[in-house]
This record gives C-alpha cells, sequence and structure tokens, in this order.
C-alpha cells in the first residue's frame, strides 16, 4: 500500500522545515495570512526555502487572494487558496503559471463544487476552521471519495495519535497538518513531526518533487 503524502503547514523555521524533509514529509506549506499566528514574510520564507530540500515542494498558503496577490509576485511554485476564494480566482491564479490547491470547510456540497474546476488539482479537505485543530465527519467525506475526480488532502485536527484511523478510514492522496504538530500555538515541534510522519507511514521522504 502506497503511503500518503505528508504536508507540514504553517511552519515558520528553517530547522522545522528541515524536521520535516528528514521525516518524510513530502509538502512543506509557508503562510502568508496576516493575523494568522503561523503568518511569516518573504525574508522568513527565503530562509525556509534555501533550507528545504529539493525532494521537498513548499506551498505558499494564501486566503481570500487572487493573481494579484503581492506573494505571487515572487513565489514559484504551488499555491494553496484557503479563503473566499471563487473559481473565477482560482482560474485566474491557475492562468499566472501557478499550480493550485483548494482548501474548504468540508461538506459534500463543497466537495462536489471543488471537483468539479478544472483549476483546481488538489482538494485540501478541512475541518470548520483552518488551522484550529477541529475535525470533521470523515465517514461522510469516506462515502463521498469514489465520486470525486481530485486528488484528496486530508486536513482538520490530525495528531499523531489520530491520523492512522484518519487514513485508514478515508484514504485520501495525503494528509495535511498544522496545529497537531505543535506544543505551543504557531510553532513546530520536530518530535512531534517526526511522530506524525511515522504514524501516517511515512519514514522516508515521499511526495510530488518541486516543480511537479
Amino acid at each position: 500500500m502506497i503511503a500518503p503524502v505528508v504536508k507540514i503547514c504553517g511552519v515558520t523555521l528553517p530547522e522545522h522545515a528541515v524536521a520535516a524533509a528528514e521525516a518524510g514529509a513530502g509538502m512543506v506549506g509557508l503562510v502568508f495570512v496576516p493575523g494568522s499566528p503561523r503568518a511569516i514574510d518573504r525574508a522568513a520564507a527565503e530562509r525556509i526555502l534555501d533550507a528545504l530540500p529539493a525532494h521537498v515542494e513548499p506551498v505558499a498558503l494564501l486566503a481570500d487572494a487572487d493573481e494579484r496577490h503581492p506573494v505571487l509576485a515572487w513565489w514559484r511554485g504551488r499555491v494553496q487558496l484557503h479563503g473566499a476564494e471563487d473559481e473565477s480566482a482560482c482560474a485566474r491564479v491557475a492562468a499566472a503559471g501557478f499550480r493550485v490547491m483548494k482548501g474548504f470547510a468540508y461538506s459534500p456540497a463543497e466537495a462536489a463544487r471543488w471537483d468539479a474546476c478544472a483549476a483546481v488539482d488538489t482538494l485540501v479537505v478541512d475541518g470548520p476552521r483552518g488551522g484550529g485543530g477541529v475535525a470533521f465527519d470523515h465517514a461522510a467525506l469516506a462515502a463521498q471519495l469514489p465520486a470525486l475526480r481530485t486528488r484528496v488532502l486530508l486536513a482538520g485536527g490530525l495528531t499523531p495519535q489520530t491520523v492512522r484511523a484518519a487514513i485508514d478510514r478515508v484514504h485520501p492522496w495525503g494528509v495535511d497538518v498544522s496545529s497537531g504538530v505543535e506544543r505551543t500555538r504557531g510553532v513546530k515541534d520536530a518530535e512531534l513531526i517526526r511522530a506524525f510522519c511515522a504514524a501516517a507511514g511515512v519514514t522516508t521522504p515521499h511526495g510530488p518533487r518541486r516543480g511537479t
């Protein structure tokens, strides 16, 4: 059985990006949302990108954004839109040359909506509060998953203690964690990152290479 891709989101320090890479994460998310405890600026992002091995894909997380967002003037790579963007905004970001992931609070209707959006290549299916560590009804998503054409990155309330059961129930393409690998709000913990990746069944780097 192929292990899921693991995304460690909300990384703020280079050493935690390296810990994620060494633990087997395939993606690392950098948050550019003002007011988030995990928000960073370009200088901090560049330090993380410089430390990140080439086999790990960085993802810029934006909210309520379109192709005019200032981060997109210098970012190269994948973008996660995790706000109130509509299909048109996603399409314009994709047309600007970015691979687009769309994050949303799970409901069957929202999953079907974004599955139908050609500009989106990954559904980040989250709980009611992104980054808030709140889970949702995994059984409903598991029942709907066979009807979805777009790959699913499962998020929302996952921890080293819960991720294995979530994977076994939903069988997503990947799993996404933020607060579940923090001991202090907004600051990742290398030990928890390693524990999460091990529980997810990932012990060596696994995931899309940067630029794919």
